[in-house]
């Protein structure tokens, strides 16, 4: 499969250079009108007692802002603090990125402001840049070069050398860690002088785009720390006291926030500048409407977190609230959140019962009332229909095979082809007795958008005689029994767009190949979904040589797919949500500013070195 990242850059086959890109101010916009998204988490961070009142922002880009004489923004400490929500939801418990649930920023998918990783994708334009290493080149097939920038050090002075990448990724070779599955297409990574790491490509299975989609998302770990622990303990340490090489350490963590303090010692003040702001500070909220009143009255400066029609901020009530897009859909897409099966309960095992929870579902409201309109209607593949991903999607495949909100459909299937019966209580039980109910769908806690699409599948299904209670633990106690296996469905998203998608979705959502049984702890296939035509396929797509082949290789797995009905997307949303408020701080990127991609993780730290603060 041709990787998305190298677009511009060279091939996968033979020799090839690839020189990562550097930060500028000039990257290209790839916009695109999506339909659609929303999504995920909520955090929020209740603002400290040091924050007091909010002044309106200079240059504010919003038309509908009021504002209110001279810009102020925020005095004291306050004012030198990047306040942000919607990564934390409970207590942080541990600050080690391959622990079951490291506590923000040291989870994957989050700001590399403690670890960071090699390179950094760009959701914009699909490319791979800078970040602790400077450039990518493939002197040969099989290998790939990264040289570090110079520099690089951890937060205790001592030299970030490629001794520490290499010991980082054999970490994933000796310890079941959530980037482990690299090493089923690496044969070794190697210091090649103190600066330069080599990765030498495993012939077969032969999966150039799963490799680099690991230097953009393995975080590096410290080996003169790290390697006093047993590798078979590594995701047992807590580390609440992380040493890392990005740009803030760990000032205070407690149950009510996570505070940062600006190291000034930072390798990169060189390379990308100092951070403006001296703090940054999550505090941890309860839902998302606490978070979603922070981000109006600017206790909140940038938020990832879902909040329901965030355009009536700047439309109706003036504020200085921004998104990427000014109009509908307001953000970019990138994931599909889906109601994942767990495969072994009785019942749930039957594809038959699954497509008749797939007719039941009512994906319109779901897109309307959980989403505040932000998605379309969900479609029965699990490709992303629009954006980097709209070459893999076969409509007319979907339309022939696939399902759409229809309960006397649902109905049909049970009643005609299960020949299900329906109890006095109106839910039904197949013939051997086993009865279609007693089940639970689950999301964290707090993730209000996601809370109501359960709640609204759950009545969808209890319509057609299908009983399914929603249930929201605590984010860590609903991680852990979702990897353990340890529920009847789940509300979650598989890998969302990237350097490696739409073949690590895939990957996620029907390989079995490294995934332990029911009661272990797994980073993919949470449902434990097995297909003997998976393995080959996916290796098929992952060495494909052209778009021709690997496009053929992943509509063969979305037939799969639409066949056995793993998982039922329900919602399209962004990759993360971005969110602003300009009150203290301001040159939030936009489209209409985009130096820098609307994203947290990756290179969308770019937007963070390049903040203003309002009257400065």
């Amino acid at each position: 499969m041709t990787d998305p990242s190298s677009s511009g850059h060279g091939t996968d086959s033979g020799t090839s250079e690839m020189n990562v890109e550097r930060w500028t101010n000039s990257w290209a916009t790839n916009r695109r009108r999506f339909l659609a998204l929303a999504g995920a988490g909520a955090t929020g961070v209740i603002l400290g007692s040091t924050v007091t009142a909010c002044g309106s922002a200079a240059g504010n880009k919003n038309p509908g802002a009021k504002t209110s004489g001279a810009a102020k923004g925020r005095a004291g400490d306050a004012g030198e603090t990047l306040f942000v929500a919607g990564f934390q939801w409970g207590p942080p418990t541990s600050f080690n990125p391959y622990s079951a649930t490291p506590a923000w920023p040291t989870g994957g998918g989050q700001s590399q402001l403690i670890y960071e990783t090699l390179l950094r994708w760009n959701i914009l334009d699909g490319k791979l840049y800078a970040g602790l290493g400077k450039s990518m080149s493939m002197p040969d097939k099989y290998t790939i070069e990264v040289p570090l920038q110079e520099g690089t050090k951890w937060a205790d002075g001592q030299d970030l050398t490629a001794d520490d990448v290499v010991y980082t990724f054999e970490l994933g070779k000796q310890a079941a860690l959530n980037f482990s599955n690299v090493w089923t297409y690496l044969d070794k990574v190697e210091a090649k002088d103190p600066r330069t790491v080599a990765f030498t490509l495993k012939k077969n299975p032969y999966n150039p785009p799963t490799v680099k989609g690991a230097l953009n998302s393995v975080l590096i770990l410290p080996k003169h720390i790290w390697s006093k622990t047993s590798p078979d303990k590594i995701i047992t340490v807590t580390n609440m006291e992380p040493v890392g090489s990005g740009p803030f350490k760990i000032g205070k963590a407690d149950q009510t926030q996570v505070h940062l303090l600006r190291d000034d010692n930072y390798w990169g003040n060189t390379a990308y500048g100092k951070p403006p702001m001296k703090i940054v500070h999550h505090q941890i909220y309860k839902s998302n409407s606490d978070g979603d009143l922070a981000l109006e009255s600017g206790q909140v400066d940038a938020s990832q977190q879902f909040t329901s029609q965030i355009w009536t901020m700047w439309e109706d009530k003036g504020k200085p609230v921004g998104t990427w897009l000014k109009e509908k859909p307001y953000y970019i897409p990138g994931n599909l959140p889906s109601v994942i099966f767990n495969l072994s309960k009785k019942g749930l095992d039957n594809v038959k019962v699954r497509k008749a929870f797939a007719y039941a579902i009512n994906y319109g409201d779901i897109a309307k009332t959980a989403m505040s309109s932000y998605s379309d209607d969900a479609q029965a593949s699990m490709i992303v229909p629009k954006g980097s991903e709209e070459k893999y999607f076969d409509a007319s495949a979907v339309q022939a095979n696939g399902w759409e909100y229809n309960p006397d459909k649902a109905e049909q299937i049970l009643t005609d082809e299960l020949k299900a019966k329906k109890g006095s209580d109106g839910i039904y039980s197949l013939p051997d007795g086993t009865k279609l109910g007693g089940w639970t769908i689950s999301c964290p806690t707090g993730w209000s958008d996601w809370n109501t699409s359960c709640e609204i599948i759950s009545k969808n299904l209890k319509a057609v005689g299908i009983d399914v209670k929603t249930n929201f633990p605590q984010a860590p106690t609903w991680t852990t029994a979702m990897q353990n296996g340890n529920f009847d469905l789940v509300h979650n998203t598989y890998t969302g767009v990237g350097p490696n998608s739409p073949w690590a979705r895939y990957r996620d959502m029907l390989d079995n190949r490294g995934v332990p049984k029911i009661g272990k702890q797994a980073f993919y296939n949470y449902g434990r979904f097995s297909d003997s035509r998976v393995p080959a396929l996916l290796d098929k797509a992952a060495a494909a040589a052209n778009d021709q082949e690997s496009i053929a290789a992943i509509r063969e797995l979305d037939n799969i797919f639409r066949e056995t009905i793993p998982v039922i997307p329900v919602m399209y949303r962004p990759l993360e949500f971005y969110e602003y408020n300009e009150s203290n701080w301001t040159n939030f990127p936009d489209e209409k500013n985009p130096y820098a991609p609307p994203m947290w993780q990756g290179a969308g730290i770019q937007w963070l070195f390049k903040l203003k603060r309002v009257g400065s």
